[in-house]
């Protein structure tokens, strides 16, 4: 006898494939805009061997489209937007309000606020890479350890030693470099690969510290309901429908957005050349 399927592994399937043919038909119109734009600029791209002059070997067109593909994730990881997305989804799920603000509206801030606090960076990656690679006077190759330099300049500022600490040691570096953290010039010559999992471990950290404190107060509110309903009896009555009210209203009057968006913003330390 065939085994009936299950609902939602039907709808697994209906959503895998889906996710299959949005990412085809991504890959046929980039694809199609790469060749109008490289017809248009009358520019080829000779996928070969990779020996011949101007050609790329298939091998090399693959790593340069899972390169750009990873490119916005690996940046985001390297700059302010992930403590500054977890705070905000720790406040949103405090104050209790399911999707509001949504995704999109959490995600846009995030990605302003990091501009704001990572513009000296990109700043001076624009000063001492950009522009003497435009100007050709370095080459690629230079210019990409030059911009690498203010990236690992503001992720030592802001990691935490013990998090370095951690990975120097598990990538069995020198770990008393991290006694100088303060003055942290040595530390600039260590590699992406070390620095960058710190960085993020840190700020994963320092985020969730910071979403406790944001839920203390709204905890306490819920408490109080809670505790009130309970001595009149009104156990059937939800806390979290009455508290939210309270909830908002608290958050409003304190001038909840400016004073979370001052604080994340504070909470960095801002990049100095």
């Amino acid at each position: 006898m065939k085994q009936p399927v299950h609902p939602k592994a039907k709808n697994r399937v209906k959503q895998l494939k889906r996710t299959a043919l949005l990412s085809l038909a991504l890959c046929v119109f980039f694809s199609a805009t790469m060749a109008v734009t490289a017809h248009a600029a009358d520019f080829t791209i000779n996928v070969g061997n990779g020996g011949e002059a101007g050609g790329l070997g298939a091998l090399e067109v693959i790593f340069i489209f899972a390169f750009l593909a990873l490119l916005p994730s690996v940046f985001l990881m390297m700059t302010s937007f992930t403590r500054i997305i977890i705070v905000l989804s720790f406040t949103r799920n405090a104050i209790g309000t399911g999707q509001s603000p949504p995704n999109m509206v959490l995600i846009g801030l995030s990605i302003f606020l990091s501009l704001f606090i990572m513009m000296p960076v990109i700043q001076e990656m624009n000063t001492t890479a950009f522009i003497p690679f435009q100007e050709e006077e370095i080459t690629a190759q230079e210019a990409l350890t030059a911009a690498t330099v203010p990236v690992k300049k503001f992720m030592i500022q802001n990691v935490e030693p013990d998090s370095l600490r951690l990975f120097l040691g598990i990538a069995d570096m020198e770990v008393p470099l991290v006694a100088d953290a303060q003055d942290p010039v040595e530390l600039y010559d260590l590699p992406l690969t070390v620095i960058t999992p710190a960085f993020i471990t840190s700020e994963i950290s320092r985020a969730f510290m910071m979403g406790f404190l944001v839920f203390l107060p709204f905890l306490i509110i819920d408490m109080v309901v809670s505790s009130i309903l309970m001595s009149m009896g009104m156990v059937m009555l939800p806390p979290a429908m009455i508290s939210l009210p309270f909830k908002i209203l608290l958050f409003v009057m304190v001038d909840g957005w400016n004073l979370l968006m001052g604080t994340l913003v504070r909470s960095f330390t801002m990049y100095q050349a």
